[in-house]
């Protein structure tokens, strides 16, 4: 069996056996929140990492990306660091460390004070194999579009001495967005239908994501989908998807989420 067995499916199983039925460089983007640190009870089921990760790097294609959105526990007094410890996994099998973003909660659950600063983000760390083939940066507005700003320069990232240079006249209009992202969780109608699942990232999270790695057609894969965050916005967004989930619960309630899309899309059809 090859990968196109498996598209537009949620698939209920081992997600390392099932992606060995893969073919090797055959993922455009995965897109994925691991059960971390015992954070998430995840029905008892083992989280093999190191496994996962070999076969991400395998199945991923030349220039596709890996999202991998994760958090740290803070156990006896000290945040685990396992997020870092992973990252540079990532890369001692052959991944890029392409960017470090953050999640940043807007409405972050209060924690009890433990004389720590409450703990609004997750990390989302993006690899790549090899060369990023494809990015659709978001654009947002300059603050001072228009402005001639006398004085203001940019910085010449050189590989040799760093200088300012090119005096910004007038500033542009749109700019690249930051790689801080900023969102409410759970609140939004689309995130309602994931309350079943512990922890659903937003909607617009996979769907920034998506939007920025991928194009029309290319393939989306989240290896623990949960509740199909990640396949029902790949679906929305004219992308192949496969989910894989070893819980039969979760992957029954992405189903019907990716099922309720489908059918409102026929609506509009019709």
């Amino acid at each position: 069996m090859g990968v196109n067995n498996y598209i537009n499916q949620i698939i209920e199983g081992n997600c390392v056996e099932v992606m060995k039925n893969f073919e090797t460089d055959s993922i455009d983007l995965t897109i994925t929140s691991p059960p971390y640190d015992n954070l998430r009870n995840y029905k008892g089921y083992e989280f093999p990492f190191e496994q996962i990760a070999q076969e991400l790097f395998r199945i991923t294609k030349s220039g596709g990306v890996v999202v991998w959105v994760v958090g740290d526990a803070t156990i006896n007094g000290s945040e685990t660091g396992t997020s870092f410890k992973q990252a540079l996994y990532f890369k001692d099998i052959g991944f890029n460390l392409h960017d470090t973003m953050v999640f940043k909660k807007r409405n972050p659950i209060p924690q009890i004070y433990r004389k720590r600063y409450n703990n609004e983000f997750e990390y989302m760390f993006v690899f790549s194999k090899g060369i990023v083939k494809t990015h659709n940066p978001i654009m947002i507005d300059c603050m001072h579009a228009g402005l001639e700003l006398n004085g203001t320069t940019y910085k010449n990232y050189s590989k040799n001495e760093q200088t300012r240079e090119k005096l910004a006249k007038p500033v542009k209009n749109k700019k690249i967005k930051g790689n801080i992202w900023e969102y409410v969780v759970g609140k939004k109608q689309e995130d309602q239908e994931a309350k079943g699942h512990p922890a659903p990232f937003p909607c617009e999270l996979a769907r920034d994501h998506i939007y920025s790695w991928t194009n029309k057609d290319d393939i989306v894969l989240d290896p623990m989908c949960g509740s199909g965050t990640t396949c029902k916005v790949a679906g929305e967004l004219g992308r192949k998807y496969i989910g894989i989930d070893i819980s039969q619960e979760y992957c029954e309630l992405a189903r019907e989420r990716i099922k309720n899309i489908e059918m409102q899309m026929q609506l509009i059809l019709e």
